[in-house]
């Protein structure tokens, strides 16, 4: 159950919100008050969740005595709302790259914070699409995104993006299809991760936010390259 609320809070719905959806599934046709014993929240945050699934299309309801009764809608009802979000996206983007210009004095350095930020990174690496050069990542992504990180290496394969990978040796790493791993000794664990793609180099800390920032600089990305293929050289497979 918890991951099945973790994947609908990833779809956009809030952790209250999930539970209701769940609850309902379960239940079938219940009432405000129901709802609000079953998963043990106040009446109000009650209603306003419902408010919400309501306008999302989640949920429906009836009145019987003059009271409502709420159903859940079609689990399937999911991926007709992410179609719609897609094609509401799609409409407005050409509109958006309109009203996005680079300012005039390129910006070297950008930084990112806390998971959507860092998700930001990995977004520019997949639009990117070159091969990228990964340095000291001990699972970070994996074990703090595990709902997005599928989605990415989903999303390497099919572009088909080259992958050189360096690690700590006795490390095991979630890799993909188009991925290289080779091992350097090294006792002390990092919580840093470095990926050098293009002109640009991006370097993640897996902090509690995590924090990120990519240089998007050529001679720095190409001093950086230099220096992880010497590294990769000497690692072993």
């Amino acid at each position: 159950m918890k991951e099945i609320i973790n994947k609908l809070k990833f779809l956009g719905l809030t952790k209250i919100e999930a539970k209701i959806y769940l609850v309902l599934l379960k239940l079938g046709m219940s009432k405000a008050g129901q709802i609000s014993k079953e998963i043990q929240i106040n009446r109000t945050t009650t209603y306003d969740s419902l408010r919400r699934l309501l306008d999302k299309g989640l949920v429906s309801y009836v009145v019987q005595a003059n009271t409502k009764v709420y159903e859940a809608t079609n689990p399937e009802i999911i991926l007709e709302l992410l179609k719609e979000q897609e094609e509401e996206a799609k409409s407005i983007l050409p509109k958006l790259k309109e009203i996005y210009k680079k300012p005039k004095r390129e910006k070297d350095v950008t930084l990112y914070y806390g998971y959507k930020g860092v998700k930001s990174v990995f977004q520019d690496i997949l639009r990117e699409g070159k091969e990228i050069l990964v340095l000291d990542d001990e699972g970070g992504f994996s074990s703090k995104m595990p709902y997005y990180a599928p989605h990415y290496i989903r999303a390497i394969e099919k572009k088909k993006i080259p992958i050189k990978h360096i690690v700590r040796k006795g490390v095991k790493i979630n890799s993909t299809k188009t991925t290289k791993v080779r091992y350097i000794s090294k006792k002390t664990k990092s919580l840093s991760a470095m990926d050098i793609y293009g002109n640009k180099v991006a370097i993640i800390i897996w902090t509690e936010p995590p924090e990120a920032v990519i240089i998007e600089n050529k001679t720095a990305a190409d001093s950086f390259r230099s220096y992880f293929e010497v590294l990769w050289k000497n690692a072993k497979t």
